[in-house]
Order: structure tokens, then C-alpha cells, then sequence
């Protein structure tokens, strides 16, 4: 058991190495969504902080089958950020978080994130894009063969969903046939397009 905590922690880190509540009344997801933000923009560090749900995926050794995934990012220093990734087997297993830090760099304008996971080797990611109104997210990996929608709610709309697989599609190369939505309720279980838990 040992000897793969270190290579699931490492794969780990690859979904995590991206991501304040977005403020009352939003606009609408669409309309979110038609204001493409500028992905070469700075990205305000503070404001990123905060709950992420994860809402979609392409599925990876260690996430595969975690249901009701969420990310919390808290500043502790200059460019210091402490993460916890919470998340389940299946909807009646207890929640389960691994806690972990990352470092980001501002000469990237904040875009580009180094994590470490029980001490190990720090991997790389990239905030590809966020909305204008930081209700949404883009997270990206090197060689494109991993990506993540994130969202401040656990529910996305379908049409907004499909704009930002487009873009991940489009923009960035990702391939998104393997892209799949993480149920964050028992109802989604079994959808077409959603992930399947671990446990039933």
C-alpha cells in the first residue's frame, strides 16, 4: 500500500494544481460563457480562492470514479497555496480529503501552478482560462492528455458545458471524446457523460 501512495499522490497532483465565492446574483451562465475571457490576462490570485467543484474531467488512475469532487484553495503566503481535495466513492461512502501545497508563479500571471504532494516531485499545470466573473474555470496539463472544468456551484448548465469542452477542444488540443462530468448528485449517477463511482 506504501509504495503507490507516492504515485497517486503524483497523479494526483495533476488535477489539482489550478484554483472566493463568485458574488451574488451572477449572470447567467450563457452570458458568461459569450464574454470569452482573455487567456493571456493576469489572474487575480485572491479572488481565485475559494470552493471549486469539479465538473468535468478527463478520467485519471487516481480521480477515476470520485463522486462529489471539490477543490478548496486557501492563500497562506505570497504566492502560497494550500489545497484540499475532497471527495467520495460513491454518494453513501464517507468523504474523504487529501490535503496538499502548491506554488504559483506570477511571472506567468498567475496561470502557471508547481504542486507537491507528500514531498514528492512537484508537477506542473496550467489555469488555462477563467470567466470574467470567476464563476468558471479551464485547468490544463502538459501534453494536453489531462483537463478540467471547474465551476463555484456544482451545477452547470449543458449548453455552457459544451461551450467550455468546445474550448478545451478548440483552444488547447485537449481531447475531449475522453472528457467526462463528475456527478455531484446520487441522480446524475448513471447518466450518459458522467463518470461512474468507485462504489454503488
Amino acid at each position: 500500500m506504501t509504495s503507490i501512495r507516492p504515485l497517486c499522490a503524483v497523479l494526483l497532483a495533476l488535477s489539482l494544481a489550478g484554483p472566493a465565492l463568485a458574488a451574488s446574483d451572477p449572470p447567467s451562465p450563457r452570458a458568461a460563457a459569450a464574454r470569452a475571457p482573455d487567456p493571456n490576462a493576469p489572474i487575480d490570485l485572491q479572488r481565485f480562492m475559494g470552493t471549486w467543484y469539479v465538473i468535468g474531467r478527463v478520467p485519471n488512475f487516481v480521480e477515476r470514479g470520485h463522486v462529489a469532487s471539490v477543490n478548496e484553495y486557501a492563500l497562506r503566503d505570497d504566492h502560497k497555496v494550500a489545497i484540499t481535495y475532497r471527495y467520495r466513492n460513491g454518494f453513501s461512502e464517507p468523504q474523504q480529503e487529501i490535503r496538499a501545497r502548491a506554488s504559483v508563479d506570477p511571472d506567468s500571471g498567475n496561470h502557471g501552478w508547481r504542486t507537491w504532494f507528500y514531498r514528492v516531485v512537484p508537477t506542473h499545470s496550467r489555469v488555462l482560462e477563467v470567466a470574467p466573473d470567476y464563476s468558471w474555470a479551464l485547468i490544463g496539463y502538459p501534453g494536453r492528455e489531462m483537463a478540467w472544468i471547474f465551476a463555484r456551484r456544482p451545477d452547470m448548465d449543458k449548453t455552457l458545458y459544451k461551450e467550455l469542452a468546445e474550448r478545451l477542444r478548440d483552444e488547447y488540443g485537449v481531447n475531449t471524446d475522453k472528457l467526462k462530468r463528475v456527478p455531484q448528485r446520487p441522480d446524475q449517477v448513471g447518466k450518459r457523460g458522467y463518470d461512474g463511482p468507485n462504489a454503488r
